[in-house]
C-alpha cells in the first residue's frame, strides 16, 4: 500500500498596505509615510505604499499591478469611509483576476483625521492599519450568494413618480403591478393647475403619464389596495394585497364630480385625478410575486396647527394649494382678483410655513416633531403663483414676506427676476421674527393686516391691510408607518425614507431589491421627481433583466460538528426566516437562510457552542484584530 501523502501547510499570505493622502484629508493630521513605514513591520505585509487618491485610476492601478504580478494576495486599504469607497475597491481587485473578498478596509479619515491630531492621529492610524492587516491574512476567498429573480416589478405609489417608474420598467419589457391606495392616479401633483417654472399643465402631465400606464400591456393597475403582508427577500418578495373601494361622503362626493364633469374612466378630471377602471364591490384580496419592490409613496402638504399665522382663526388664511384651488376656479375676466364674491385688492403671500423650522422657536406638531429641512420647492411655487396673480390680475397687489428665497434650478431664479419686474413687494424677517396675523378693526377696508419687522429696511416695524394671506406650505412625508414596519425600511431624523448613499446608491434602501422613487424620499419638484424614477427604474431593470442577483457573502455560516441544537440563535434573529432550527442528520440544528441573513453577528454572540460566524468577520479574526491593536512590537522604537 502506497504511504499516504502529508497534506501541504497552506501558504503564508501576501498582504498589500495601500494607504491614502486623500487629496490632505487624511495627510493634513496623519504622517501617512510614517504610517506606510510602520506597516511594513507588521508581519505578513510585504509592501505598503502610498498615494495622493488611492480611489483614482492611479491608485487603483498600484493595488491591480501588485496583484497581478503576485507581489500580494491580500489588501488592505487605508483611506475614507468604507460606505463611500468598499465597492470601488473590490472591483479592483476583480479587475486583477483576484476575488473581491480578499480586501479589508481601514478608515483614516471619519475614525481618525477628523477626530485626532499630530502623534495622537498617527498612532491610533497605525494600530488601525495593523488591525486591519492582521485580519486581511486570515482572510479567505469567498463565492458571492447568488439568488435567482422573478422578472416582475410591484411599484407602491401611483403618483407621478409610481407612474414614470412603472412605464419606463415596462418599455423595458418587464411586467409592472402598479399598487395606489387611493381611487385616483396622479397623486400630489393631480391637486395642482400649472406647474413652476415654465407653466406646464398638471392635467396634461397626469392625462400623459396615466394614459399610457393604463394602456400599456405589461402594466397592471389596482387602486383602493393597500399592502397587507409582506415578506421574502430580494428577487422573491411576496406581497398580500387587500382591493377595498373607500367608503363615506368624501368618495362620494368625488365620483360625484366625476360624473358631473362628463368624464369617462381613465380621463383627467382637475383636483381628482385619473380613475383608470370601476372598482369592484366588497373587500377582494390576492397575493403578488416581484423580484423587486419600487416605494414611490409620495408626500403631502404641510397642514398647519390652528391659529398658525391666523389658520383656521380667519377664513381669508388659507394655505398654497388651497389657494392654487380658489384661483383655478376663480373668473379670468376683470384686473382684479375676485374669490368667493370677494375682490382681492392686497394679497400677502408667507414663506416657509412648516419648514426650516428651529428647536426653542417654532411649536412642534401634534406628533412632537419639528420640520427643520427646507421643502426646497415652495419658494418657486410661491413665486410662480405670485406671478400667474400679476400677469392676469394686474389690479390685485402682491406682498411676499420671506426668510430666504431658494429658487434652485434651472429657469427657476427666472420667477424671482419677473416678480420683482411684477412689482411685487418683498419684505424679509428673521427666524422668531414671523409675520403676525391681526384681524382689522375697520369692517369696510381690508378684514386683515399683516405686521413684520423688515431686514430690509433695517428692522422698521410695518403693517400691511390684506385681503387674503396664503400660506407657502412645505412638503411632509407621508404617513406610511405599516409599510416602514412591514418592510423594516429605514427613515431618516426627517422622517423621509434614507437611502443607503446620497452619492453612490441614491434611490436603493439597505433593504436588497427596494427601491425609492420619488418624494418619499425627500422634497422634489416634478422634473426631479421623474428623474428619481427613471433611476429607479434603471436599477431595478438590471436586477430583473439579468435574471439573478449576487449577493456579498457576509452571512452566518453554521459549523454542524458543534450545534447542539439549543435554538438560541434563532431567538436572538434581528430579521425573520434568516434562521431556523432544522433536522439535519437526525438531529436539530440551525439552518442559514444567506438571502436573508443581515450578516449582523447577533446569533455568534448568543451561540453557546460557538457553532456560527460570520463569512468574513470570524470571531478568530476579530481576535486577530485586538491582539495587533494592543500590540507594541510593530511601533517604531524612539
Amino acid at each position: 500500500m502506497a504511504k499516504k501523502k502529508q497534506s501541504e501547510p497552506a501558504p503564508q499570505a501576501k498582504v498589500g498596505v495601500y494607504v491614502c493622502y486623500c487629496g490632505g484629508n487624511i495627510s493634513d493630521a496623519v504622517d501617512v509615510e510614517k504610517v506606510c513605514d510602520q506597516a511594513r513591520r507588521v508581519p505578513g505585509v510585504v509592501v505598503a505604499r502610498s498615494n495622493m487618491f488611492m480611489c483614482s485610476d492611479p491608485g487603483q492601478e498600484l493595488i491591480i499591478e501588485d496583484l497581478k504580478s503576485g507581489l500580494v494576495d491580500r489588501v488592505v486599504v487605508a483611506s475614507c469611509s468604507p460606505s463611500l469607497h468598499e465597492t470601488t475597491f473590490r472591483q479592483a481587485l476583480t479587475r486583477a483576476g483576484a476575488n473581491p473578498y480578499v480586501y479589508e478596509h481601514a478608515n483614516l479619515r471619519e475614525q481618525v483625521s477628523w477626530v485626532h491630531h499630530g502623534d495622537e492621529a498617527t498612532e491610533k492610524a497605525t494600530r488601525l492599519v495593523a488591525a486591519a492587516a492582521a485580519k486581511a491574512e486570515m482572510l479567505h476567498p469567498l463565492d458571492p450568494i447568488r439568488v435567482e429573480v422573478q422578472r416582475q416589478a410591484v411599484v407602491i405609489g401611483g403618483g407621478v413618480a409610481g407612474l414614470k417608474c412603472a412605464l419606463e420598467l415596462a418599455e423595458r419589457g418587464l411586467n409592472v403591478i402598479l399598487v395606489e391606495k387611493s381611487p385616483f392616479l396622479g397623486g400630489q401633483v393631480a391637486q395642482l393647475d400649472r406647474l413652476a417654472p415654465w407653466g406646464e399643465t398638471a392635467a396634461g402631465i397626469i392625462s400623459t403619464l396615466a394614459g399610457a400606464v393604463i394602456q400599456h400591456p405589461a402594466i397592471t393597475v389596482h387602486t383602493c389596495a393597500r399592502l397587507e403582508g409582506f415578506e421574502g427577500y430580494i428577487g422573491n418578495f411576496k406581497l398580500n394585497i387587500v382591493r377595498q373601494p373607500p367608503e363615506g361622503a368624501a368618495f362620494a362626493g368625488r365620483l360625484e364630480r366625476l360624473s358631473q364633469a362628463g368624464r369617462g374612466l381613465g380621463e383627467y378630471v382637475p383636483f381628482v385625478g385619473v380613475m383608470p377602471a370601476a372598482i369592484p364591490a366588497g373587500r377582494e384580496e390576492f397575493d403578488l410575486d416581484a423580484g423587486v419592490i419600487v416605494l414611490a409613496t409620495g408626500f403631502q402638504p404641510y397642514q398647519p396647527r390652528a391659529g398658525e399665522y391666523g389658520y383656521r382663526d380667519f377664513p381669508e388664511v388659507v394655505t398654497l394649494p388651497e389657494f392654487i384651488r380658489l384661483t383655478a376656479e376663480a373668473s379670468p375676466a376683470g384686473d382684479t382678483l375676485v374669490l368667493n364674491g370677494r375682490p382681492i385688492r392686497n394679497l400677502a403671500m408667507i414663506h416657509c410655513v412648516g419648514s426650516r423650522q428651529i428647536p426653542g422657536i417654532h411649536e412642534e406638531n401634534e406628533g412632537g416633531y419639528l420640520n427643520e429641512y427646507c421643502s426646497r420647492t415652495c419658494c418657486s411655487a410661491t413665486l410662480h403663483a405670485a406671478n400667474q396673480i400679476r400677469d392676469h390680475y394686474p389690479q390685485t397687489r402682491v406682498f411676499d414676506f420671506y426668510r430666504d428665497i431658494r429658487t434652485y434650478g434651472r429657469g427657476q431664479e427666472e420667477l424671482y427676476t419677473q416678480a420683482a419686474q411684477n412689482q411685487v413687494v418683498f419684505f424679509r424677517f428673521e427666524a422668531g421674527e414671523e409675520p403676525q396675523i391681526l384681524r382689522e378693526s375697520n369692517p369696510k377696508g381690508h378684514p386683515l393686516r399683516v405686521k413684520v419687522k423688515d431686514v430690509l429696511t433695517f428692522g422698521e416695524e410695518l403693517e400691511v391691510p390684506v385681503d387674503l394671506v396664503v400660506l407657502a406650505v412645505g412638503q411632509e412625508p407621508r404617513n406610511i408607518a405599516d409599510l416602514v414596519e412591514k418592510m423594516k425600511i429605514p427613515v431618516g431624523a426627517d422622517r423621509f425614507l434614507q437611502e443607503v448613499h446620497p452619492k453612490l446608491r441614491p434611490v436603493e434602501v439597505s433593504v436588497a431589491g427596494i427601491m425609492l422613487a420619488g418624494t418619499c424620499q425627500a422634497p422634489f419638484d416634478v422634473g426631479e421627481t421623474c428623474a428619481a424614477a427613471g433611476a429607479a427604474a434603471v436599477k431595478a431593470a438590471a436586477i430583473l433583466t439579468r435574471g439573478y442577483v449576487e449577493l456579498d457573502p457576509f452571512v452566518a455560516e453554521v459549523d454542524l460538528s458543534k450545534c447542539t441544537g439549543t435554538g438560541a440563535c434563532v431567538a436572538a434573529c434581528l430579521r425573520e426566516g434568516a434562521l431556523e432550527m432544522v433536522e439535519k442528520e437526525g438531529r436539530r440544528a440551525a439552518r442559514v437562510n444567506p438571502a436573508l441573513c443581515l450578516g449582523c453577528g447577533a446569533c455568534v454572540a448568543v451561540c453557546p457552542q460557538n457553532a456560527i460566524n460570520v463569512q468574513g468577520w470570524t470571531l478568530k479574526q476579530y481576535e486577530a484584530m485586538v491582539d495587533m491593536i494592543v500590540s507594541d512590537e510593530y511601533l517604531e522604537k524612539a
